[in-house]
C-alpha cells in the first residue's frame, strides 16, 4: 500500500487539487445553489410528462405528447439500464454537484492524455487546466449544453486510449477507448462525436503511413483490430441509444424533406442557411489570443458602465441616466458590445495568451509527429468553422462528406481545437525539459513565438483601427435607424455611433494589454527554465497557476456567481399562470394548448404545464415542421388547429399585459369517424389538402395506403362512435362501435417506428392520415382498441447493450489485470 501511494501520490494530489478549484470557482454550490441554465430549464419542461409517469411508475414512457403534439423521447429523456455507461456518468453527478462534476471530467480527462504523452505530472496538471478552461467549455456550461459539455469532456481520454493502443499496450489502449468512446456516445451529442471522428481519421491516416514508411504494418494492423473492437464494443453498449437516435433521425428534421417544394439542399439534411447560421468570422478567430477583440459575448454590461463613451453620448442626448435608453437601442438597432459576424454569442472561443504562446513555440520546437496532425486538423477544424465566410472548403463538406449537413452552428468545431491547441502547447514545454534542442536555439525560437504573439497583442493594443474596423455588418442600418430616432439629427446619430465603436476600441485595447502581459509571464518562466534561472518545479507550479489565472478571469464573464440561484428557485422556476390553473382544472387526459403568447414553437414553457402544439426543440419530426411551416408561420390555419385537438388557446393582450384562454368549440377530440377519404399523390398534394378541409368529416390520405383501405366495405359513419378509454403516454386505449366498416382518424402523431394498433388484442393495420395524425379502417361491431408504442429499435437494441456492458467490464478487468501482471514481472 505505501509502496502504492509512493508510485502515485503525485496524481492523487493533483486530482485533489483538481475537486478544489472547481469547488472553488463554483463556490455556490457549496450553499446549496445550482446553476441557472436556459436550455436546461427549458429540457426540465419539455421532459415534464416523462418524469411524472417516471416518478409515478418507476419507468420513463418511450414517447410524450407534451409537445409537438407528441414525439419519441429519444432526444429528451430515455432509461437505459442495460448501458453501462449511463451508470459511470449517474455516479460522477451522484458524488460531484452540477456543474463541478463536469469540469472535474474536463480535467481528469486531458491530464489522463497527458500522462500518456509522459508529460511530466505537474505540467500534466497545467495542459488539463489549459483545456478545461477554454472560455467556450464554460459558456456551454453556463447555457445549459450538459450533453456537448460531457461529450468534451471525453475527447481527450479517446485520443489517450488510442494512442496506448497504437503504442502496443493493446489491451489496455483499446479497454480504455472502448469505455471512454462509450462514454462519448452516451452523452449524446452526435455532433461532437462526430468532429471527434474527423480528427481521428486524420490521426490514424498519419500513422498508417509512418507505419508503411517505417516497414511496421503489422504492428499498426494488430493495434487497429484491438481498436476496431473497442469501436464495436462501445456501440454494443449504446445500441439501445444508437438505433433509436438514427432510426429517428431519419423522421426528423435532420432527414429527408417530404415536400419537393422545399429547396434542394433541405432534402436530405439542413438548409445550408440554417446550417451555417453561427459561422465563426474569419478575424474572430483571433480571440483565441485577445478574448474580447470583437466585444465579448452580445450583450451591453461594457456600455452601461458610467465611464464608457456610449454611456456619456446617450447621457447628454437624454440629461438623465442613459441606461434604458441603451437597453432599448440594443434591442432596435443592434447598440451591441459584440461586433462580429455570429446572430449573437455568449462569448469568444478563448484559448489562453499563454497556450498560444506556447502554441506558437511548439510549431517551432515540436519533432513529434503529434504536431503535425495538430496543425493540419486545426486548420481543417478552422476553415469549417468559417462556414459561409469560406465556402470552399465548408460547401466542399457540406455537400460530399456524409453526415456533415446534419448539422448547425458549424462554429462549434473549434471545440476540438481548443484541445488540440493545449496539448501541442504543453509538449512544447515537454521537450524544452528533455533537452533534446540546445539551449541557444531554444532561447532563439522562443523569442520568435514571443515576437508574433506577443507583437500581435502590442500592434492591436496600440493601432487596433488599422487592422479592425471595429463595426458590425449592420452599422450603416444602425446609423440610419439611429438618424431617425434622433429625428433625423444626424449628428447626434453619429456621435452615438462614434461613442460606440470607440468602446469596442477601448474593450479590445484593454484585453490586448491583459494577454501582452501574460504572454510576458509565459515568455519568462519558460526562458528561466531554459537558463535554469529558475527551479524545475517552480516554474512548472508557477506556470500552472498563471495558465488558470489567466483563464479563470476570463471565464468569470461568462460564468460566475450570479448563475447560480437556490435550489427551490430552480425547482419552482416554472410557475403556472391563473390561466394555466383555469386550463388545468379540466380533467380530460388528452387534449392540447396552443399558447400565442410566448414564441409558440421556439419556447418550452408551456409544456411544462400542458400537452401543447408547440415547444422547443432541437430534433422535432420532420412532418411537424413542414406542418409548423405551411401552416402556421404566415397564419394560423384553423382546420389544422382543430384536428389536433386543440381545446384552448392562450394569448396575451399587449396592452395591458393580462393573459386571455379561450375554449376552442371546433376542437376535433380524441379521435373520430369521418365520411369521406380524399387520396393525394404525393406530400405537396396532402398539405395542399389540408390548406383548407373538414377534418371532422374528411380524412386527406397518401395513395399509399390505399391498399389498406376497402372502400366498398365502408358506411357513411351514421350511428358510429369512439373514445378514449385510459390514456398512457406508451399506451392508448379506445373503444368504438360501429354498424359498419369506418374510417377513423385518432388525433394523435403519426410513426410507424414503434406505434402498433391492436383491435380485441389483434394487431391491425393503420396508416397516416391529414398529413401527420393516425387513422385505420375499423370493422363494424363493438371494438376494443390499443395503440402500443412498442419501438424494437429500443427493446432490441436494450439486450445488445447488456451484452456489450459485459463484455466491457470484462475488457477492462482483463486489461488491468494484465497490466497489473505485467509490472510484477
Amino acid at each position: 500500500m505505501n509502496n502504492w501511494l509512493k508510485a502515485n501520490g503525485i496524481h492523487l494530489a493533483i486530482i485533489g487539487f483538481f475537486i478544489l478549484i472547481c469547488f472553488v470557482y463554483f463556490s455556490p454550490v457549496l450553499q446549496g445553489k445550482g446553476p441557472q441554465q436556459s436550455d436546461v430549464l427549458q429540457a426540465k419542461a419539455t421532459a415534464k410528462e416523462i418524469m411524472d409517469y417516471k416518478e409515478k411508475d418507476g419507468k420513463g414512457p418511450l414517447w410524450t405528447n407534451q409537445m409537438f403534439g407528441g414525439m419519441p423521447a429519444y432526444q429528451i429523456w430515455v432509461q437505459h439500464p442495460y448501458n453501462a455507461a449511463t451508470y459511470v456518468i449517474d455516479f460522477m453527478k451522484a458524488v460531484f454537484p452540477d456543474p463541478v462534476d463536469v469540469v472535474l471530467m474536463y480535467l481528469l480527462g486531458a491530464y489522463l492524455l497527458f500522462c500518456v504523452l509522459k508529460v511530466n505530472p505537474l505540467l500534466a496538471a497545467a495542459g488539463a487546466i489549459a483545456f478545461a478552461f477554454t472560455s467556450y467549455n464554460f459558456q456551454i456550461i453556463a447555457a445549459g449544453h450538459s450533453n456537448k459539455a460531457l461529450a468534451i469532456s471525453f475527447l481527450a481520454p479517446i485520443v489517450a486510449g488510442i494512442i496506448l493502443t497504437i503504442r502496443g499496450k493493446y489491451w489496455l489502449g483499446a479497454s480504455l477507448t472502448a469505455l471512454f468512446l462509450a462514454l462519448e456516445i452516451r452523452a449524446n451529442h452526435i455532433q461532437m462525436t462526430y468532429y471527434l471522428m474527423i480528427a481521428l481519421l486524420i490521426f490514424i491516416g498519419i500513422e498508417l503511413y509512418h507505419a508503411i514508411k517505417g516497414k511496421k504494418v503489422a504492428a499498426f494492423g494488430k493495434s487497429m483490430g484491438f481498436l476496431a473492437i473497442a469501436l464495436v464494443l462501445s456501440l454494443m453498449v449504446n445500441a439501445g441509444k444508437l438505433w433509436t437516435t438514427y432510426e429517428y433521425g431519419k423522421e426528423s428534421n435532420r432527414g429527408k424533406s417530404n415536400l419537393t417544394t422545399d429547396s434542394a439542399e433541405e432534402k436530405n439534411g439542413l438548409s445550408k442557411e440554417y446550417a451555417y447560421g453561427w459561422s465563426q468570422g474569419v478575424g474572430e478567430s483571433f480571440t483565441f489570443l485577445i478574448p474580447n477583440l470583437y466585444g465579448g459575448g452580445t450583450g451591453i454590461d461594457e456600455l452601461v458602465k458610467p465611464e464608457s463613451n456610449t454611456y456619456k453620448a446617450l447621457q447628454n442626448v437624454t440629461g438623465g441616466d442613459p441606461r434604458p435608453a441603451i437597453q432599448q437601442l440594443a434591442g432596435q438597432v443592434g447598440l451591441q458590445q459584440y461586433w462580429g459576424e455570429k446572430p449573437f454569442t455568449s462569448g469568444p472561443y478563448y484559448f489562453g495568451a499563454i497556450v498560444c504562446f506556447l502554441f506558437v513555440f511548439g510549431l517551432l520546437i515540436v519533432r513529434s509527429r503529434l504536431k503535425w496532425w495538430i496543425l493540419g486538423t486545426t486548420i481543417l477544424f478552422m476553415l469549417l468553422s468559417f462556414g459561409r465566410h469560406f465556402p470552399l472548403v465548408s460547401d466542399l463538406f457540406f455537400e460530399y462528406f456524409p453526415m456533415y449537413n446534419k448539422f448547425r452552428a458549424v462554429e462549434s468545431i473549434l471545440a476540438l481545437v481548443g484541445l488540440m491547441v493545449p496539448v501541442l502547447a504543453f509538449l512544447a514545454v515537454k521537450e524544452t525539459l528533455e533537452g533534446t534542442m540546445d539551449q541557444k536555439t531554444l532561447g532563439k525560437k522562443l523569442t520568435v513565438a514571443g515576437a508574433i504573439t506577443g507583437g500581435f497583442t502590442l500592434l492591436v493594443a496600440v493601432m487596433p483601427s488599422a487592422f479592425f474596423s471595429f463595426t458590425a455588418s449592420n452599422h450603416p442600418q444602425m446609423v440610419q435607424v439611429l438618424t431617425q430616432i434622433a429625428q433625423n439629427n444626424a449628428g447626434v446619430a453619429q456621435s452615438i455611433a462614434n461613442a460606440l465603436v470607440q468602446d469596442r476600441i477601448d474593450i479590445a485595447r484593454a484585453d490586448a494589454l491583459r494577454s501582452l502581459l501574460f504572454i510576458a509571464i509565459g515568455y519568462a518562466l519558460i526562458w528561466a527554465l531554459i537558463n535554469k534561472k529558475m527551479g524545475l518545479q517552480t516554474v512548472m507550479v508557477l506556470l500552472g497557476l498563471a495558465v488558470l489565472i489567466d483563464m479563470w478571469q476570463v471565464d468569470r464573464r461568462y460564468l460566475n456567481n450570479s448563475n447560480f440561484v437556490s435550489k427551490s428557485d430552480l425547482k419552482n422556476h416554472f410557475q403556472p399562470r391563473e390561466i394555466d390553473n383555469l386550463i388545468l382544472a379540466d380533467k380530460d387526459p388528452d387534449y392540447r394548448v396552443l399558447d400565442l403568447s410566448i414564441a409558440t414553437f421556439q419556447d418550452a414553457s408551456a409544456s411544462a404545464f400542458h400537452k401543447t402544439i408547440g415547444g422547443y426543440h432541437a430534433a422535432k419530426l420532420k412532418r411537424y415542421q413542414e406542418l409548423i411551416d405551411k401552416q402556421f408561420s404566415k397564419s394560423i390555419n384553423q382546420d389544422v388547429v382543430d384536428m389536433l385537438n386543440t381545446k384552448y388557446i392562450i394569448t396575451q393582450d399587449q396592452q395591458t399585459g393580462s393573459y386571455k384562454m379561450q375554449r376552442n368549440a371546433t376542437a376535433a377530440g380524441h379521435a373520430w369517424i369521418v365520411s369521406h377519404v380524399q387520396f393525394a399523390k404525393d406530400a405537396d398534394e396532402e398539405m395542399k389538402a389540408i390548406n383548407s378541409f373538414d377534418p371532422k368529416k374528411e380524412a386527406i390520405v397518401d395513395v399509399r395506403y390505399k391498399q389498406l383501405i376497402n372502400e366498398k366495405r365502408l358506411g357513411s359513419g351514421a350511428g358510429a362512435m369512439i373514445t378514449l378509454d385510459s390514456y398512457h403516454p406508451d399506451h392508448l386505449v379506445y373503444s368504438y362501435s360501429a354498424p359498419t366498416d369506418v374510417i377513423a382518424v385518432f388525433s394523435e402523431i403519426y410513426y410507424d417506428k414503434g406505434w402498433n394498433m391492436y383491435v380485441d388484442g389483434a394487431e391491425k393495420p393503420y396508416f397516416r392520415a391529414d398529413y401527420v395524425l393516425r387513422a385505420a379502417q375499423l370493422e363494424a361491431g363493438n371494438h376494443k382498441i390499443e395503440f402500443k408504442f412498442e419501438p424494437v429499435s429500443y427493446y432490441a437494441g436494450e439486450k445488445i447493450s447488456l451484452l456489450g456492458s459485459v463484455l466491457l467490464i470484462a475488457g477492462l478487468g482483463f486489461a488491468f489485470y494484465s497490466e497489473k501482471k505485467g509490472k510484477k514481472q
